[in-house]
């Protein structure tokens, strides 16, 4: 593949709409902002669902809707659903989504694969938790973007490459600039991609005001970039524009035309990652 993926992140976990009214929350508005920014050029969509009262959920039936809608519009677009650990620890919960079948399953979904600390929050992923979700994933045939926010993540990548749990191609988000973990620096970046096992590929997104330059690096030196208002809800650094998830993918696609990059459209990058 020459071209570029793009990650879309259009909620996560902690944005609310008290804090970017632009943050897509219910199905509809999830589903209708995710079409938007296909047509703009985003390929993988990293969808966070949240229940009626706008708090993060695991709940297999709100995924569902949300699939249902995207697919009806886009079918091409690749579905990676959240298995986040920072609000639910039961097996049973994070694994939910995973249990989708037929038209509603997941082409991919989300394997953090350590524990980590946040700014004022931890995302724990006890070592049993990942190993579960990956054969999880293993059987229904769907396949884990790895996300990475420090070197340890890659090896345990290998660790469980090695056991046969994740088949190649291998697909990695690489998170810069949290505060207990890798940061903006192309050191660090240098680092994670220098580890990465044979077969791999990788996108580059920065949690808060290091997501453009990030997005830069992975134009300039990856495969790909995450990007959207699950990572940072501001145009600038210096805040004094809201963002919109389409507003940041129409930005990093014109970066990437001046940067004489590109990024694949869907069926490409399906086609890539052993999805097609």
């Amino acid at each position: 593949m020459d071209g570029l993926i793009l990650n879309l992140a259009p909620t996560g976990m902690v944005p609310t709409r008290s804090m970017n009214p632009n943050l897509p929350v219910t199905p509809d508005q999830i589903i209708a902002d995710c079409c938007k920014c296909v047509d703009l050029g985003a390929s993988i969509l990293h969808i966070h669902a949240r229940d009626e009262s706008g708090v993060p959920t695991f709940r297999r039936d709100i995924y569902a809707r949300i699939i249902e809608g995207i697919r009806e519009n886009k079918p091409e677009a690749i579905i990676c659903v959240s298995l986040s650990g920072r609000h639910f620890q039961d097996f049973a919960d994070r694994s939910d989504p995973l249990l989708l079948r037929g038209d509603l399953k997941p082409d991919m979904a989300s394997l953090t694969l350590s524990s980590l600390n946040f700014a004022r929050q931890a995302s724990v992923n006890e070592p049993d938790m990942v190993r579960r979700l990956a054969e999880t994933m293993a059987e229904a045939g769907i396949r884990p973007e790895l996300e990475v926010f420090d070197l340890g993540m890659v090896n345990y990548a290998k660790y469980l490459i090695d056991r046969g749990l994740i088949e190649p191609p291998f697909y990695f988000n690489f998170l810069l600039g949290n505060v207990s973990s890798c940061q903006l620096d192309p050191l660090h970046l240098g680092a994670l991609a220098a580890s990465l096992p044979e077969k791999s590929v990788w996108a580059c997104g920065g949690i808060g005001d290091s997501q453009l330059a990030a997005n830069t690096l992975g134009i300039l030196h990856g495969n790909g970039v995450r990007v959207g208002l699950e990572d940072y809800l501001w145009m600038d650094r210096q805040r004094t524009e809201l963002a919109s998830n389409a507003g940041m993918v129409k930005r990093i696609t014109e970066l990437a035309t001046l940067l004489e990059r590109s990024f694949e459209p869907a069926p490409v990058v399906r086609k890539a990652l052993g999805l097609a």
